[in-house]
């Protein structure tokens, strides 16, 4: 006597993708942009800011884009970290953002002190970020 069950099958509910089309390219355009942190070239930026010898003026305005790139990616570390709760990070992190949007002045001195706070600013948040274990040191 052996009795046979159907189990009863329901339909299952039909599947939507998260994203559509145009969002999606817009993420793989965002991941194709995209950068990793490099440490190294950080340190070297950083290096060449604060180096006794004064970079030649023809490259400061690149160094200096280099120099607010870095404060950009490491603030935008410290923002995911949530490091900002702490009050040290807070400075660094706002003192980045109003350092990086200042201009490069026409002065060619006036340039180089705006290179070397670029250049001290990424090298306290970036010590800050490590010291907090927000990011690795850079080597």
């Amino acid at each position: 006597m052996t009795a046979t069950t159907r189990a009863r099958v329901w339909p299952a509910p039909s599947w939507t993708p998260p994203l559509d089309s145009e969002a999606l390219a817009t993420v793989l355009a965002k991941i194709h942009k995209w950068e990793a942190f490099d440490g190294g070239a950080l340190l070297d930026d950083v290096a060449i800011a604060l180096d006794e010898v004064i970079p030649q003026e023809e490259h400061v305005e690149d160094i200096a884009q280099r120099l607010r790139d870095h404060l950009k990616r490491l603030v935008h570390i410290a923002v995911a970290a949530q490091a900002e709760q702490d009050d040290q990070t807070a400075r660094l992190i706002e003192q980045a953002r109003t350092v990086r949007t200042e201009d490069l002045p026409g002065d060619p001195w006036k340039a180089v002190g705006h290179l070397r706070r670029l250049g001290w600013t990424v090298n306290e948040l970036m010590e800050r970020l490590a010291a907090t274990r927000c990011l690795k040191e850079a080597v």
